[in-house]
């Protein structure tokens, strides 16, 4: 039924959709529904321990029968630089005592760590199906352990050089990630955000550059975008916006009620929220301070300062320091259960591509 199957014979599952990893915003209940419907539902382990990244995969296997993907990281950790976090929390100060808070106060470290060796570890012992990374691929022996388990190699892509950088690499399929998805741009040979491609010219330049299989993302949620990427030669689609507004998803009700009233023009690529480029609905503190500024002390320890903001501002309501991360399709999105949800994309997908093959 659907016009190419590498990527359904390569996971071992029913439907050509990977339900997005998106940290901070789902955890193991939207990953099993979007497998009970026959998609790779993804775990996103990136902001997780090692025993809780563990205890994840355990539940959903508990509750489903399916492939799983644990997604991780794989930027180069940088130290932070006290003058430039300093510069940056005097940069806040306004903020913080216009919420009552003391710019001075001490702050927790922000909680977004590379693969590393005990994650290794973890993957060895749990043998997910399929093993993702964002920002490039951890050094070279740990790649290898993971290939070791059997575990399928997925990896982001956001120009065509990192793809072929990363088949080189013996990764098994490419995520190419166009300038309209949502949440951080996995860019990992280039610092350009002006220069990012859309999904539209991305997706067939790297299915003509590689080999392996390619799966689109970025502004895909709905049946004519899966059609719109297999048309341009993907073999699948990752989408993680449209699943925002499931019951299964954690973002707040302000997040839900942001995400609900948004637009098309309403997201844009910033660094103010965590110091690496992402894609979010535009809130006050991306107004104020960016949407991009060379101020930030790095990623991720813009974030870290943000953290008393955020709790004060929601206590009023506002999302005016909130991590919106959303794609350009956010006003796509649909209230209803992620099964539900998986079901219909791939449904309206299927109809749209025999309506073209006929």
């Amino acid at each position: 039924m659907w016009p190419d199957r590498r990527l359904l014979d390569l996971f071992k599952i029913d439907l050509p959709i990977v339900q997005a990893p998106m940290a901070g915003a789902m955890d193991h209940e939207l990953a099993i529904a979007a497998a009970r419907a026959g998609a790779l539902g993804a775990l996103p382990c990136a902001m997780l321990s090692p025993d809780k990244a563990r205890d994840e995969v355990n539940i959903f296997r508990q509750q489903v029968s399916a492939p799983v993907s644990m997604n991780f990281f794989a930027h180069t950790p940088v130290a932070p630089d006290p003058a430039r976090v300093a510069a940056w929390r005097e940069r806040l100060a306004p903020y913080y005592r216009e919420h009552g808070l003391d710019p001075a106060m001490a702050l927790p470290a922000a909680a977004r760590a590379p693969f590393d060796a005990a994650m290794c570890e973890v993957v060895e012992a749990v043998r997910p199906e399929v093993v993702s990374f964002h920002f490039g691929l951890p050094e070279e022996k740990l790649l290898a352990r993971v290939k070791a388990a059997g575990c399928v190699v997925i990896a982001s892509a956001t120009i065509v050089k990192e793809a072929v950088w990363l088949e080189e690499r013996g990764v098994d399929a490419i995520i190419a990630q166009g300038a309209e998805a949502g949440g951080h741009r996995s860019m990992f040979m280039t610092g350009d955000i002006a220069t990012q491609p859309g999904t539209f010219a991305l997706v067939p330049q790297v299915v003509d550059a590689v080999r392996v299989p390619v799966i689109a993302a970025g502004g895909i949620a709905d049946g004519r975008g899966i059609a719109a990427a297999f048309a341009l030669g993907a073999a699948g689609v990752q989408i993680g916006t449209a699943y925002l507004r499931c019951p299964e998803s954690k973002v707040s009700a302000i997040i839900r009620r942001n995400l609900a009233q948004a637009q098309d023009g309403m997201t844009a690529i910033t660094n103010v929220m965590t110091g690496r480029a992402a894609r979010g609905l535009v809130n006050r503190a991306m107004r104020e301070l960016g949407p991009v500024t060379a101020d930030t002390p790095g990623f991720p320890h813009a974030s870290a300062a943000f953290g008393p903001l955020k709790a004060e501002a929601e206590k009023q309501g506002k999302a005016d320091f909130t991590n919106l991360w959303a794609g350009q399709a956010v006003a796509l999105g649909h209230d209803m259960p992620a099964a539900d949800l998986t079901r219909a994309l791939a449904g309206a997908a299927l109809n749209r591509l025999s309506r073209i093959a006929g």
